[in-house]
């Protein structure tokens, strides 16, 4: 059973997610916040899989929220799908930092939010097309940081071939346009990234994006 929360300020919105999500026999709702502090409090009360998170809330807003709930778990801690009114909300970026996992609009149909649930909580991330346009090209124009011995410590521990999967993951690639660059099966990629989160303690691929542009592994122009 997949534990949810849901997180936004909006009455009507809170009640029909928790109306579609209880037609799901996997899916359970196990708390409600009206505002970030709310969603917080109960995310440590409740420890949902995954949390619905609206990123305009009073009090605290969902990118603060996202940051202390993330911030206050281990590598295994809830997962934050971020609920977005318009497609290239200024939000989006800063709730990347913060350590969301995922985006969706408000307004996708239902089965593609259920199955959002669903991906986050096996522990993938998701993030559509167009916002990972978006999101690399804000990547592009951040200044790298400087190497930290710790990072290079990291970095030293994947093998050639978790070094690529990095480069091309940093540049947004699925498994299958990683798989068809490096002459290797999908089942196989996917092992690589598993090998290569846990290396570096990441969270998921949203996460190797940003470490790669984070240290300058991967700049704009895709060198």
């Amino acid at each position: 059973m997949i534990r949810v929360l849901l997180a936004d300020d909006e009455d009507l919105m809170r009640a029909g997610l928790r109306m579609m999500l209880q037609t799901q026999p996997d899916l359970t709702v196990v708390g409600e916040a009206a505002d970030g502090r709310e969603a917080v409090s109960l995310a440590a009360a409740t420890t949902p899989d995954v949390v619905l998170m609206d990123v305009r809330m009073p009090l605290l807003d969902g990118v603060a929220a996202t940051r202390q709930i993330t911030g206050a778990a281990e590598h295994g801690g809830p997962r934050v799908l971020i609920l977005t009114t318009f497609e290239l909300d200024e939000y989006v970026f800063d709730a990347v930092r913060a350590g969301a996992s995922g985006f969706l609009l408000k307004r996708s149909p239902p089965e593609v939010l259920i199955d959002g649930i669903r991906t986050l909580a096996a522990g993938e991330a998701l993030l559509g097309p167009s916002i990972t346009r978006r999101l690399l090209a804000e990547f592009a124009r951040a200044t790298p940081a400087a190497p930290q011995p710790e990072i290079t410590r990291r970095l030293s521990r994947l093998t050639e071939r978790e070094h690529d999967v990095l480069l091309l993951l940093g540049r947004g690639q699925s498994n299958a346009e990683i798989a068809a660059r490096l002459h290797i099966g999908e089942a196989t990629v996917k092992t690589h990234v598993t090998r290569v989160l846990d290396k570096l303690a990441l969270r998921d691929r949203v996460h190797a994006v940003v470490f790669a542009f984070d240290h300058g592994l991967v700049r704009p122009g895709g060198g």
